[in-house]
């Protein structure tokens, strides 16, 4: 059973209506007897940083989901705001990530390039930086749909999976650290690509 956890921020039925598609069993949950019963979870997030930090405080979801991530290791996927939460820490807020992958979420700079809108909204390329069950037998020049106005940088790039350009910044679209994955982009929106993406996870 694939948990999605509903912590009050993030685009729950999408994902849920797209792995129901491709015949993976799942549930939107925010209760923790669910999470802790997870074979997988995915973490899903739109907003800011701070805010989703203290409703998973609040919600007692810190540990256990360290728990389910480094001592069971069950496959977790973080999605959009959900990867930038499985890093130590943001610039969009003072409070402290999950800190299960080395990385850091930073604010998009583009001071020279003026001509560069933020947020980063669209479609746009990516490409392969390591090999990932996460990511086998993608559609040739896979392309995903980003919605954000800030960016992971892995500390090791052992982490990286995908890298995605914008502008003059090269940010990491996709992370991973052993059974802990994180995509910048939107699965959920990207359509064949998406959907090849969330294929994989559930199979892993």
């Amino acid at each position: 059973m694939i948990i999605i956890v509903d912590y009050g921020m993030g685009n729950l039925g999408s994902i849920f209506n797209i792995l129901k598609k491709i015949g993976a069993d799942s549930k939107i949950s925010n209760e923790l007897v669910d999470i802790s019963k997870a074979q997988k979870i995915i973490l899903p997030g739109v907003g800011a940083f701070n805010n989703a930090m203290t409703k998973i405080n609040e919600r007692g979801f810190q540990n256990i989901l360290i728990k389910k991530a480094l001592k069971e290791k069950i496959p977790i996927l973080g999605i959009c705001l959900g990867m930038q939460l499985l890093t130590d820490s943001s610039e969009e807020g003072d409070l402290s990530g999950l800190g299960l992958i080395p990385a850091k979420t930073i604010r998009f700079n583009f001071k020279n390039e003026e001509n560069i809108k933020i947020p980063h909204m669209g479609w746009n390329s990516v490409y392969e930086t390591n090999k990932s069950l996460l990511t086998e037998n993608f559609p040739q020049e896979p392309r995903f749909y980003f919605v954000h106005s800030y960016y992971v940088k892995v500390e090791d790039e052992i982490n990286s999976l995908l890298k995605t350009k914008y502008g003059g910044i090269e940010f990491d679209s996709a992370i991973a650290k052993n059974n802990i994955f994180g995509t910048q982009f939107h699965p959920e929106k990207s359509h064949k690509y998406g959907i090849k993406l969330l294929e994989n996870f559930a199979n892993i």
